[in-house]
């Protein structure tokens, strides 16, 4: 079946087992229902059957979960060869428990007993799904005996990607491109950490590498909080990617800068270690309270203001401002493998004017001469490329400030030919695939005439 992710435990296949493999398959329901899965996993208001799993458990149902929506093309078409008709109506959670367990045979090597033992005790308690038991064991033992004739992993098709979003890369990057793009969200990344001080020391110590632009990378293992150097606040979690836009506004030592829709703050520590006097504006006030704690963990100071940035008026203007817009979230398919199926073609359009608003009201708070710099992290152009065409045909007061390769240490392939910035998830190959890749992001820096 090609390259697979690191085999999973396959737990008691009558208690434990089934209580994981239950919530993950009620976690893909609620998914596929549109509940973004980091709403289902949140620790304290997340699904109670998930919240109730002791750790080990949660991280298999978070394994699985990934893993089914990560490959669910794949999934999908093989379920589709196996029962030509289709799902039955009024089956209940029937879908998700099949495509759960057809990601543990095809794509997690947990043995084939224990995927459809637990498939069979997770149906029973489904009122509806309970009777098409003898379905779910015919389905996923003839699946076991013929896996190595199914869709595999080295499948060089965009299948576990939705057709809309097929066809707007392929239409963006063209096939070549788009096919690698699609390849990189296969795989789990590691993990990224702006180090305050002596990143080549940390991923010494962490056992990580260190990425051209000073992030240290690693594949952890075990909480993030059980890491060397969390609790002293030497480093904060933020991707490669995302540690550019505060680059790229220069030098901000001494200079006032608001950090607009600024949750969950990795923006915020950046500027305010660089010496910024940082204003973090987000209209969430229980977002501000998680950065506030990720401020005082790192020993950094800003000033929080719970506000829609597009009514808020500060008393002041600044000289500088990070707007990191509300987007479809699509360059970050690698670590959120929800996106492609909570998101639709008309959410890019919405998103898109309310971005345009805000890089309006965000002018509107600089000084003349001020620096903006908006990003989202978006694979779609109209939410990065277009915006730059819209301005100059109103012939902005915002005049683009074309990004120099020297400022692009280690990425100049980023920069685009208009002198903004694009990253993309096949940025940045390494031999290790989880030390690989970029999220996707758009950069653009302004200046204020």
């Amino acid at each position: 079946m090609g390259l697979k992710p690191a085999r999973a435990s396959a737990g008691n296949p009558t208690e434990a087992g089934v209580a994981a493999r239950s919530a993950a398959s009620r976690l893909l329901r609620g998914v596929l229902g549109g509940t973004p899965l980091d709403s289902l996993i949140e620790p304290t208001t997340g699904d109670a059957a998930f919240r109730q799993l002791p750790p080990r458990d949660r991280a298999l149902t978070r394994a699985v979960v990934a893993t089914s929506l990560r490959r669910r093309g794949q999934i999908l078409a093989t379920l589709h060869r196996l029962m030509e008709r289709g799902v039955p109506p009024r089956s209940g959670r029937l879908q998700s428990i099949l495509e759960i367990a057809a990601a543990q045979i095809l794509f997690l090597e947990v043995p084939a007993y224990a995927a459809v033992s637990t498939a069979m005790v997770d149906a029973e308690g489904d009122r509806h799904a309970r009777h098409f038991k003898p379905l779910i064991n015919g389905v996923l033992r003839r699946l076991a005996r013929e896996r190595e004739d199914f869709p595999s992993a080295a499948d060089t098709s965009l299948v576990n990607t939705p057709e809309w979003l097929r066809e707007r890369w392929v239409a963006t990057y063209g096939k070549d491109l788009a096919l690698k793009i699609a390849a990189a969200h296969l795989v789990e990344p590691g993990l990224d950490l702006t180090v305050k001080h002596d990143p080549k020391g940390w991923a010494e110590k962490l056992g990580g590498i260190v990425l051209p632009n000073g992030t240290a990378r690693l594949v952890p293992s075990g909480p993030i909080e059980a890491l060397p150097g969390y609790g002293e606040g030497a480093w904060w979690v933020q991707n490669a990617a995302a540690a550019l836009p505060v680059r790229l506004l220069g030098e901000v030592a001494g200079k006032r800068v608001a950090d607009l829709c600024a949750a969950p703050g990795g923006k915020t520590a950046g500027l305010a270690l660089a010496g910024a006097d940082v204003t973090a504006v987000d209209i969430s006030a229980g977002r501000l309270k998680r950065l506030a704690a990720n401020l005082a963990r790192l020993q950094l100071a800003a000033d929080l203001v719970a506000a829609d940035v597009l009514a808020w008026t500060p008393t002041e203007r600044f000289d500088a401002v990070l707007l990191d817009a509300p987007c479809s979230a699509t360059g970050t398919i690698r670590r959120h493998p929800d996106i492609p199926w909570i998101k639709r073609p008309d959410d890019i359009a919405g998103l898109a004017d309310l971005q345009f608003r805000l890089i309006e009201r965000a002018a509107g708070l600089l000084k003349p001469g001020g620096i903006l710099v908006y990003c989202t992290c978006s694979l779609e152009p109209e939410e990065g490329e277009a915006h730059l065409t819209r301005l100059a045909a109103r012939n902005h007061e915002l005049k683009l400030v074309a990004v120099e390769p020297g400022e692009l240490t280690g990425l100049a392939e980023t920069r685009t030919p208009e002198g903004a910035v694009r990253t993309l998830p096949s940025h940045l190959p390494n031999p290790e695939p989880r030390l690989a890749g970029l999220d996707g992001f758009f950069i653009v820096r302004w200046q204020k005439t």
